[in-house]
C-alpha cells in the first residue's frame, strides 16, 4: 500500500504542477503590434514588451492610418505603431508601468495614447529628463482624453 500510495502522491503532484503552469500561460498577456515594417523604435518598444512577459506577435502593415481609424485612435494623439492587449489599444510608445496599470486597474476606456514620439519614451532612447504625458482615450464617439500616467525626470 504504502507504494501505492507514493505514486498516486506523485501523480497528484505532477498534476498539480501542470494545472499551476497551464493557468500561468494562461493569464501571461499576449499583444499584437501593427508597425511600419522599416521602424526600428517600434521593434524596440515591442521587444521591451516582450522582456516584461508579454507574448508579442508583430503585423507589418503600410496602413497604419486605416488601423488607427479601424481601432479608434484619435488623431490627436496618434503615435508610432498601434498595440491591442485585452480590449485596449496602445497607441505609440506608452511606457511599461503604464500599460501595468492599465492591466491592474482595468479601467472602462479605450485605451491610452502617447502622441509623436518623445525622447526618452520607450523605445526611444532613455532620457532621465524624459517628460510626457500617457492620454487614455474615452470609449464613445466623442473620444474624449484625459491624461492617465505621466512620465517626469527623475530628480
Amino acid at each position: 500500500m504504502k507504494r501505492r500510495e507514493f505514486i498516486c502522491t506523485g501523480i497528484a503532484a505532477m498534476a498539480v504542477v501542470m494545472t499551476a503552469r497551464k493557468a500561468e500561460a494562461e493569464t501571461r498577456w499576449s499583444m499584437t503590434i501593427y508597425k511600419d515594417p522599416n521602424c526600428g523604435c517600434c521593434n524596440l518598444w515591442a521587444k521591451a514588451m516582450e522582456n516584461a512577459g508579454f507574448t508579442v506577435e508583430r503585423v507589418d502593415t503600410g496602413d497604419l492610418p486605416g488601423v488607427k481609424k479601424r481601432f479608434g485612435v484619435p488623431a490627436a494623439v496618434e503615435g508610432c505603431h498601434t498595440a491591442v492587449v485585452g480590449d485596449y489599444f496602445l497607441d505609440g510608445h506608452v511606457p511599461l508601468e503604464a500599460v501595468a496599470k492599465l492591466l491592474y486597474e482595468r479601467p472602462d476606456i479605450a485605451g491610452l495614447a502617447v502622441p509623436g514620439m518623445p525622447v526618452g519614451s520607450l523605445g526611444m532612447d532613455y532620457d532621465p529628463n524624459a517628460s510626457f504625458d500617457v492620454y487614455a482615450i474615452a470609449k464613445g464617439p466623442e473620444q474624449k482624453t484625459s491624461v492617465y500616467y505621466e512620465v517626469r525626470p527623475k530628480h
